[in-house]
Order: C-alpha cells, then sequence, then structure tokens
C-alpha cells in the first residue's frame, strides 16, 4: 500500500468554465416528467437545464405545490452546443429498438448516456436522455444505424397531443373530445386498465386510426425485432475487477484563502479516518494505493492537481470541501470516467447530470421525504400535536410545511397548539388523546424553543404518568443533549438524522480507542465527526470496488459494511445523473433508559 501525500503550491488562475445555457424551445415542444419522491422544482429544473419558472409557466400551481407520482410538462431545451442532447419520455408499449429507429441511433449510445436505464426499468413514463448523432459507441451487429428518413417534428413523438384531466371528466368525455375510441386512449395510455383518472394527471392522445402517420403502414417490418432484453444485455459492460483501488483524497488541509482553522481541522479528521478505514481494508487484503492533495480551498490549487499524470488513472476521488471548486472536479470526473464522492455539500447541482458523482449529504427536499415516510409509517395512529414556543424558526418551516401536506394527502388529523413563556399544562392535555399516542413535534429545532417547552411537557408527564407521550424533533438536538438528556428519556424522544453514533456502540467503541492509539488525540467534539465520517465513506466505496469492480453501481445495496456513524442508501436521481445517499435514521431516547438507533430498511 502506497500512501502519497502531494503540496500543491499556488498558481496563477488558469481556470476557465464554460457554461451550458438553455433555452426553451420556440413553440410548445414538451415532455413529461413524473414526480418521484423527494424531488422539488429546483432539482427538477437542475435536470432538464431549464428554470423553475420555465416549469411554473407550463404547469400553473406547481409552485406551490408538487406532489409525487404527478406529470409536469418540461419544456424541451436546445442548448448552445450544436450536437446537443434531447429527452424523451418512453410512451406505452415503447421498445429500445424502436427509439434506435426513431433517432437514428443505437441501443449502445442511448445505453451509454443513460447508465440508470435497464430492461426491469424501461417502463412507460421514464425520462431518457437521447444523445445527439454522432457521439455513438460503435454499433453492434445486432443494432445497425436506421435509415429511415426522419418524420415531420409534430408526428415524431408518436402521439398527436397531451390531455391534463380537470375535474369530473372521464375516460368517455375525453375520448369523445378528441375523436377517439375508448379502446384507443385506454391502448395508448395502458394504467387506466387499473387506475382511476386523477385530476392533474397528463393523458398521451392517440391519433385516430383515420389520421394514422402519413407512410407508417408502408414502413416494412424488420424480419426479427430485439427485445429490451437482449440490447441491453449486450450494451453492458464486461465485469472487470480492481486489483488495486487508485484512491485520490482532495481537501484543503492547510490553511489558505478559503480556509480556516476549524475547517482545517475538519478536513484533516476526515482523512485520518480514511487512513484507518485503508489500514482495516489492508488487513483483509484488498490492495489500494492512496493519494492526497492538499486543495488550499482554491481553484487554482484545483486545476494544478489535475493537471498531475496520475490523476486520469484513478478508481475514485473523494472532495472536495468548497461548492466552488466543484465544476472542475466533476467535468474532470465525467470526462475521465472516475467515481467523484462529494462528502460534506448539501448542495451538488453536479448531481442531476452527472452520472460519477455521490452525494453523501443528503440534499434537504429529499431527507424531508424519507422523514415524512418514516414518520408516517411508525405513528400514522398516533394524535399528532405541533407545538408552536413562538420562537420563530424560519429554517424549519419548509420541513413543518411538508409534514402537515404530508398528513393531509394521507388523511391523518393533527392539531397545533401556542404556549408561551408562562406554564400552560391545560393547553397540553386539552390537546392530547387519552387512549392512543401523543406525538408532540415542536415547529422550532432551536435549543430557545426547547428550554420553553420542556418544562411543561415534563410537567404533564409527571402529573398523568399514564398518558402515553413522546416527542419528536431534529437532528441538531444531538448537540443539545448534555442540556436535556434527562427530559429527552423522559419523554420518550425521537429525533431524526442522516448520522448518528452512540459512544457506547461497540463499533464506536473500537474506532474511538484506534484514532486515539493512531494519533494520540480525540476526535473533535462536532456533529457529525468528521473522523468517523471519513472511515464510513472509504471503508463503504473503498471495499465495494474491491469485491464489485466496475459493477458497483449494479451492486451498491450488495455492498456488506457496518457504518460506525452514517448510514448508505444510494440512488440514481435519474436515468442519467448520480447518485445521492437518502439513508435516514430515527434516534430514540426511551423511558427505560435506552437508547435505540431505528433502521428502517
Amino acid at each position: 500500500m502506497r500512501f502519497i501525500h502531494t503540496l500543491c503550491l499556488s498558481l496563477a488562475l488558469t481556470v476557465s468554465s464554460t457554461n451550458l445555457t438553455a433555452q426553451a424551445q420556440n413553440g410548445s415542444g414538451y415532455f413529461l416528467h413524473t414526480v418521484t419522491k423527494g424531488q422539488s422544482l429546483y432539482s427538477i429544473a437542475s435536470m432538464y437545464h431549464v428554470t423553475v419558472d420555465d416549469i411554473v409557466r407550463l404547469n400553473p400551481g406547481s409552485r406551490d405545490q408538487i406532489r409525487a407520482g404527478e406529470a409536469l410538462k418540461i419544456p424541451q431545451v436546445q442548448t448552445s452546443n450544436q450536437s446537443s442532447s434531447t429527452f424523451h419520455t418512453i410512451q406505452a408499449g415503447e421498445t429500445l429498438y424502436q427509439l434506435t429507429v426513431k433517432y437514428n441511433i443505437t441501443a449502445q449510445a442511448i445505453c451509454d448516456a443513460n447508465p440508470g436505464l435497464s430492461a426491469r426499468n424501461f417502463r412507460i413514463g421514464q425520462v431518457i436522455v437521447i444523445p445527439a448523432q454522432g457521439t455513438a459507441s460503435s454499433e453492434s451487429a445486432a443494432d445497425v444505424k436506421r435509415q429511415e428518413p426522419e418524420q415531420p417534428a409534430e408526428k415524431e413523438k408518436g402521439w398527436k397531443d397531451m390531455h391534463k384531466v380537470e375535474r369530473k371528466e372521464t375516460i368517455f368525455s375525453i375520448s369523445q373530445m378528441y375523436g377517439i375510441s375508448q379502446e384507443e386512449l385506454i391502448a395508448a395510455n395502458p394504467e387506466l386498465k387499473t387506475q382511476k383518472l386523477k385530476k392533474g394527471s397528463f393523458l398521451f392522445i392517440p391519433y385516430p386510426k383515420q389520421e394514422a402517420k402519413k407512410g407508417e403502414t408502408d414502413k416494412p417490418s424488420p424480419a426479427y425485432t430485439p427485445s429490451n432484453e437482449e440490447l441491453f444485455s449486450q450494451s453492458l459492460p464486461k465485469l472487470k475487477q480492481i486489483q488495486t483501488i487508485k484512491a485520490a483524497v482532495m481537501l484543503p488541509f492547510m490553511a489558505g484563502t478559503k480556509t480556516n482553522a476549524d475547517e482545517q481541522t475538519r478536513m484533516v479528521e476526515y482523512y485520518e479516518g480514511l487512513l484507518i478505514a485503508v489500514d482495516s481494508l489492508k488487513r483483509q487484503g484488498i490492495s489500494v494505493d492512496l493519494y492526497a492533495y492538499d486543495t488550499k480551498g482554491s481553484a487554482n490549487a484545483i486545476q494544478s492537481i489535475l493537471n498531475r499524470n496520475e490523476m486520469k488513472d484513478m478508481d475514485i476521488i473523494f472532495g472536495p470541501a468548497h461548492t466552488g471548486n466543484l465544476k472542475p472536479l466533476t467535468d474532470f470526473a465525467d470526462k475521465n470516467n472516475i467515481r467523484l464522492v462529494v462528502p460534506f455539500l448539501p448542495k451538488v447541482d453536479q448531481v442531476f447530470n452527472n452520472p460519477h458523482v455521490y452525494q453523501i449529504n443528503t440534499p434537504q427536499s429529499y431527507l424531508y421525504s424519507e422523514v415524512y415516510e418514516h414518520f408516517l409509517r411508525k405513528f400514522s395512529q398516533s394524535n399528532i400535536i405541533f407545538l408552536d414556543a413562538g420562537t420563530n424558526d424560519k429554517e424549519k418551516a419548509e420541513f413543518i410545511k411538508g409534514m402537515k401536506d404530508e398528513l393531509n394527502n394521507s388523511k391523518v388529523k393533527f392539531k397545533q397548539v401556542r404556549l408561551g413563556t408562562e406554564m400552560e399544562p391545560n393547553k397540553i392535555i386539552a390537546a392530547m388523546d387519552t387512549l392512543r399516542e401523543n406525538i408532540f413535534i415542536p415547529i422550532s429545532g432551536q435549543n430557545l424553543a426547547l428550554n420553553r417547552l420542556m418544562p411543561q411537557l415534563t410537567l404533564v408527564r409527571r402529573e398523568h404518568p399514564n398518558y402515553n407521550m413522546h416527542l419528536f424533533g431534529y437532528p441538531e438536538w444531538q448537540t443539545y443533549t448534555q442540556d436535556h438528556l434527562a427530559s429527552f428519556y423522559e419523554l420518550d424522544t425521537y429525533f431524526y438524522s442522516s448520522f448518528y453514533t452512540n459512544n457506547l456502540f461497540p463499533e464506536a467503541i473500537n474506532f474511538t480507542q484506534a484514532y486515539r492509539r493512531w494519533y494520540s488525540k480525540d476526535m473533535a467534539n462536532t456533529f457529525p465527526k468528521y473522523g468517523m465520517l471519513g472511515f464510513d465513506t472509504g471503508y463503504f466505496f473503498l471495499k465495494g470496488l474491491a469485491q464489485k469492480g466496475n459493477k458497483l453501481e449494479e451492486n451498491l445495496d450488495k455492498v456488506q459494511v457496518t457504518p460506525i456513524q452514517n448510514g448508505f442508501k444510494f440512488e440514481r436521481v435519474n436515468n442519467w445523473g448520480g447518485f445521492i445517499n437518502r439513508k435516514v435514521f430515527f434516534v430514540h431516547f426511551t423511558k427505560d433508559y435506552e437508547l435505540i438507533k431505528l433502521d428502517f430498511e
């Protein structure tokens, strides 16, 4: 195992960036995007190189709320690049072979542009990238380039129109509106066989049989049409084991223009934890060459590192620490087919269009969606009471609004009680249900709110010990445990977090002892602990590469590790983008003085 520590000197700023500019096409060209759990208007706009306003113009009311399963019209864009890609929404009955004919491109090119696409998830409503002609991979024998002439743009989409379902409309009324039969409408939208019409959803309106696309019946049918399974199988890369993993860490280790002493301590601690992970893997017979580079938080230092000969041979890179340094790293990773693990940043827009990016710190909208799902799974039958302590916490306003929307959508009733600085236990008791669990959710995560609410809740608990009471809150409560630990236990408290460790867990004890033995110091008292974060991310990805090689992305859920602090649940954001970590825990301080980390997977 070889450790190379590289100190990068200051260089003249040489980085130049080219921004992708997108403009909506003239006319009414659009495709459909089906909203999935956790997506926001911002994340959807980032996927398609459009603005939030572009989406709202085509979908009035979407600025206020979008729901999973809802179909949004997205304007088809034309970039400043002449050879730009386009987006395509898979239609009923469509196959990969048909797309190769329609767009005059190989199946290999489509698969390469959509690494998240497979025969299993090739289904109606999925959006995929159609790469520009000329960017195609070499053709396979069973997938020769098609020579059919292109159809006019208005006919090429394969359906005549899209219809947004309005209130009280039926299959019959919509069919009559467009002069087609009910059977034709259902054939174009097979989900209608099992699902009811929903207001706001979109339907494909097919051409009536008498208006079939000109020349369609004249096209000769191929003697043999390959299936999706065959074409995807031919397009898959062969399994390649990695004998020695080459990994780079690019972080600001030394004080620089954007680096302060606290950040320097965190970055060094992250690297120290990663070194322990590498040592642990070495003892298992896994070979790793680890390169460490000091970026100083500057763009010129980043570019200097990327210009080094060895960087193109990396299997994986960990970094950077600053948002401003993301683009050169993500561009480099994409160009050279290198995995880029971004450990700290909460906003990584490049993950929506770069298949090599892994975002560890879960974006807020995705994090909240996981919390809502787990909360409803556990507490949907409970009496839910929001508590307003009058502290005006704007940071939690979006979380509370989203939680209330989810409760309303699931037809779960809730209440809200305003408590001042005076003791008002009767207000709390009046909102409670003696026959069910009572879940109290402060609408603020601030310590000030807890200081106002805790005495009143504990008073009710002590005066009415038979009431089933729980308190539910936020990740930052980990920093308040010294002030409120006894009350957390007494109130049977839960809080959600994407990271947590109990210092009494065996894995945490072993790591803490190893860290102290290696470095003759303790980790900084931060949340999360960066030494543990370095160990968890390093161990997961390096072991995954050793086990799965270039098939890691297809087997992320099969990487067997026991993280100390951070859990991993990676999902692609779309068929052409990267991965975000959606892992969320509930931490439970029980009234029996136990500390339990709830994993819902």
